[in-house]
């Protein structure tokens, strides 16, 4: 599909719920990797198990550390993506401690049903409806900078509505 922008309501994203968002496009050299579209194609064969939608959408997402300052990989807490099923795919952690992932069953802050770092090479898939999820900052394990990259999945993708727009940022 065409490269589009992002929305989400305040309902879902306490941070940045009403701010159309765009970031920049996936590269084609990345989209023509034939272990891109092995991930891809799992997400999606797992989705048609799960949901009614076609339509897969990616977001890469790189979070950076450094000895003064974490990364918050989820600025807005505990949450859902207001989607059927949302996939994280870890392809680096590079010099850093945290980004552990958690489940919860309820938004309130209590024990997670499930709690993990993911490795590079590892795809953790959600049912959006039945869980919440969040993801711990991250630390620079050393003085360099540290980074966690992750390719965010949603089926369905989480799609620009031009009458919901209250205003607009690049990321």
């Amino acid at each position: 599909l065409p490269h589009a922008k992002f929305f989400q309501s305040k309902a879902y994203n306490s941070v940045l719920g009403d701010v159309v968002r765009e970031y920049p496009e996936l590269e084609d050299d990345l989209i023509h990797l034939p272990d891109f579209q092995a991930v891809i194609l799992e997400f999606f064969e797992f989705c048609q198990r799960c949901s009614p939608s076609h339509q897969v959408g990616v977001h890469q997402i790189r979070i950076t550390s450094d000895s003064l300052h974490k990364g918050n990989p989820a600025p807005e807490g505990i949450h859902r993506d207001g989607v059927d099923l949302v996939g994280i795919f870890c392809v680096d952690r590079t010099n850093i401690r945290g980004g552990e992932t958690h489940l919860y069953r309820s938004q309130k802050r209590s024990n997670p049903a499930f709690a993990k770092v993911l490795n590079p090479g590892e795809l953790l898939i959600v049912n959006d409806h039945e869980l919440f999820h969040f993801t711990s900052p991250i630390q620079a394990a050393a003085p360099e900078e540290g980074s966690r990259d992750v390719f965010v999945f949603t089926c369905p993708g989480i799609p620009y509505l031009p009458e919901n727009e209250k205003q607009s940022s690049k990321f």
